[in-house]
């Protein structure tokens, strides 16, 4: 898209007179592209703020009306090396999909090219051991140089492209030395193969650009898993919507349309299109992926309602008070994008080292080059040495340091039961000293069960677990659950918000509520026992029973409280549930800094005010109204019970009942942090050694292929001491 394009379309005025865009920007390979794009933005005239979302490349601009053209944004990025055009979910999911082929297609070729050559490598040195001829020798480097010049081309397409991007940028990052090295390499195997030397290069330039986009393609490959987060949403929200006229009318319409004040009608089955007010009309809704509650809650009239909530029994009249972007859904959304695109700053160790790394490698070999001329050398020999220094210097070494950790540290998270979502996310893991917990379904297990069981007749809670079969309720479903092995009863029939009836052995049978089931005084005095629980009842004649359930906590929940403590890591919960239902759990865990009835904004301005005091933050949440948390805090995880939403924004994801996962992925990610700083530093100590011996001509570049391949071997093998075990219960972290 070139400046000249009409963007008046896309642009969003606000009522205070600001303007707002949101564009896809291609070219983002790294978050030091994010410092490039706001500072080349920052500078335009008019513009008030430009934030760029390194995950789905989304950047968004704001500026007051009037102030610029729309066009003259396009035009800056596309001064910079980037191409921009307007943002849409769908397209940029599609985008990164043929990324990803693409990237596989070039890891695909490099593979191929790479074995080949290495054949008809091995075949060449064990010929100059013994007795190759020349002429075979020429023939075999040619034969290396017909598959990997036409591959390289092919395959080294993302780092020449974003070297390139970088250049016109007049900035250095990774690619560009990874690149020159490649480049450099190529031309002086080629001019030696036809000089009939005896070294070539070729199979070492392939087999870098091979492991370099192994790792380009695991990043990508995380990085569409949180990009998920918005077709999750998308699948929350109704597209169409049935408004009622005046005249009671009801007429379908895309629920975008929809205004404040109007009625709509949601049938059973459906999802509410907008956040209103029931008007008229009764029944429960289930709004667990948005407010985190898993109690399906009446609806009746005066009853508010958030869309995205799953109407289950009767027909409701809502009437809208917020719709077109205005809802607690969006509002979700809003609060995701803005954590997520904050976060997207955080730069990995393999990322700053880099920073200092490329203009250093730059530098050097070209002062070598020139040295060498001064001193009267060759052109052939200054440049050769000039190459060999390059080789030995590439960033192979560095660029295996952090990925290589990486790989071996999600091997053993994945053993623990713990899936990583984010590439940088075992660093981030690694500074925690807080731990943040969301209660229900997180330090709770996510579906009821019954509480008091063991004060109920066996015979007398298999008659009401039969009957509870017949229905779709929560509690009933918890009170199935408590008796296994039964059969449902014949001829039960579910009276909407009221019960289950049906006859047992000649006598009626009734599952339900109080009323129901005629048992008030029971239930007020279960509840008094228990006021954190929800009742049900069953009435079987003159036998009667009520069985109250709750979320109980997962069987490991206060060891890991207990055990984050003894490791020096403050705790503290954050729910959306009531006060009195947070302050019960709060206080079996022992947890003094809890606080009930958040909001998604609270937790997030709760987290912004760990983080000024210095605190670094882990987020542990299940649900919808956690996810803009979970991606605010300075690294997050979601149980696989969770939400798809969540789990999509958090950076890792924990299997099971237990919540032991989530503090092992504390112990191992703290020992992979400290072998990935190793790693830099055998890096660096690499080059102190290696360098000055190719500068001064002791190396040839065969040997600093070889010096380049025996570093990246060191810090692979450094790696696999990442394999840590984990915390386990009774164990003393």
């Amino acid at each position: 898209m070139t400046a000249s394009v009409d963007l008046s379309s896309f642009v969003r005025y606000h009522d205070d007179g600001s303007a707002r865009l949101d564009l896809a920007v291609d070219g983002v390979d790294c978050a030091a592209c994010i410092g490039d794009i706001e500072g080349a933005l920052g500078r335009l005239p008019g513009l008030a703020r430009a934030r760029l979302n390194y995950t789905n490349r989304r950047l968004t601009v704001e500026w007051t009306r009037g102030a610029l053209d729309p066009a003259s944004i396009v035009e800056r990025l596309s001064g910079i090396g980037y191409r921009a055009y307007p943002f849409a979910a769908n397209e940029v999911e599609d985008a990164e999909t043929r990324q990803a082929r693409w990237l596989l297609k070039c890891l695909a070729v490099a593979g191929f090219a790479a074995m080949n050559v290495m054949l008809l490598s091995v075949s060449v040195w064990a010929g100059n051991a013994s007795d190759i001829t020349p002429e075979t020798r020429d023939f075999f480097h040619w034969m290396s140089a017909l598959i990997v010049l036409p591959a390289a081309a092919f395959a080294g397409q993302p780092f020449f492209m974003s070297a390139a991007r970088a250049l016109r940028a007049r900035s250095l990052n990774m690619d560009v030395p990874i690149s020159l090295g490649i480049f450099l390499a190529l031309v002086m195997s080629v001019v030696e193969t036809a000089r009939h030397a005896e070294h070539a290069y070729f199979d070492s330039a392939v087999m870098l650009m091979f492991f370099l986009l192994i790792g380009r393609y695991c990043d990508l490959a995380m990085r569409r898993k949180t990009l998920s987060f918005a077709a999750n949403l998308a699948a929350l929200r109704a597209p169409m919507a049935t408004r009622l006229d005046e005249a009671g009318a009801a007429v379908a319409i895309p629920a975008a349309t929809l205004r404040a004040g109007d009625i709509v009608l949601v049938r059973p089955g459906e999802r509410a299109p907008a956040d209103g007010e029931v008007v008229e009309g009764r029944s429960e809704v289930d709004e667990s992926l948005i407010t985190g509650e898993t109690m399906r809650r009446t609806a009746e009239a005066g009853s508010p309602i958030y869309a995205g909530s799953l109407n289950f029994d009767g027909a409701l009249r809502v009437r809208v008070r917020a719709a077109a972007g205005a809802s607690l859904l969006d509002e979700i959304e809003r609060l995701i994008d803005v954590a997520i695109s904050q976060k997207a700053r955080y730069q990995r160790l393999a990322d700053r080292a880099a920073r200092f790394y490329a203009p250093v490698v730059h530098v050097t070999a070209l002062a070598t080059a020139v040295g060498w001329l001064l001193v009267g050398a060759s052109a052939h020999d200054a440049i050769v040495t000039a190459i060999a220094v390059l080789i030995i210097t590439c960033p192979c070494a560095l660029a295996l340091a952090v990925p290589a950790v990486q790989v071996v540290a999600a091997g053993a998270l994945f053993r623990s039961g713990v899936l990583i979502n984010a590439g940088d996310a075992i660093e981030r893991l690694a500074e925690v000293d807080t731990v943040v917990f969301d209660k229900t379904g997180t330090l709770t297990l996510p579906e009821p069960s019954v509480v008091n069981a063991a004060s109920i007749d066996p015979a007398v809670a298999r008659m009401a677990a039969r009957l509870a079969l017949a229905s779709h309720h929560p509690l009933a479903r918890a009170v199935a659950a408590a008796v296994g092995g039964q059969t449902a009863v014949e001829g039960a029939r579910e009276i909407p918000g009221q019960g289950v009836l049906a006859d047992i052995d000649g006598v009626e049978a009734r599952l339900g509520g109080a009323a129901f089931c005629d048992l008030g005084d029971a239930f007020e005095a279960a509840r008094s026992r228990d006021p954190e629980s929800s009742a049900i009842g069953f009435r079987h004649g003159d036998t009667t029973a009520v069985f109250l359930v709750r979320q109980a906590p997962r069987p490991d929940a206060a060891a890991v409280v207990a055990a984050a403590r003894r490791r020096g890591l403050a705790v503290a919960i954050l729910s959306g549930d009531r006060p009195d239902a947070v302050a019960a759990v709060a206080g079996a865990l022992g947890v003094d800094d809890w606080h009930g009835g958040m909001k998604p904004a609270d937790k997030i301005a709760f987290l912004e005010a760990l983080k000024a005091r210095g605190h670094r933050a882990l987020m542990v949440g299940d649900g919808l109204n956690d996810a803009p948390a979970l991606a605010a805090a300075h690294v997050s995880i979601s149980p696989i019970s969770g939400s798809e939403v969540a789990q999509a924004a958090a950076d890792a994801v924990f299997l099971g009942d237990r919540l032991a996962p989530a503090l092992d992925a504390l112990t191992i990610s703290h020992k992979a942090r400290a072998i990935m700083r190793q790693n830099l530093w055998l890096a660096v100590i690499y080059n102190l050694i290696a360098v000055p011996l190719a500068i001064t001509g002791h190396v040839t570049p065969l040997i600093a292929a070889a010096a380049m391949s025996g570093s990246s071997i060191l810090v692979t093998l450094n790696a696999l001491r990442a394999r840590a075990p984990g915390w386990s219960e009774g164990s003393t972290p």
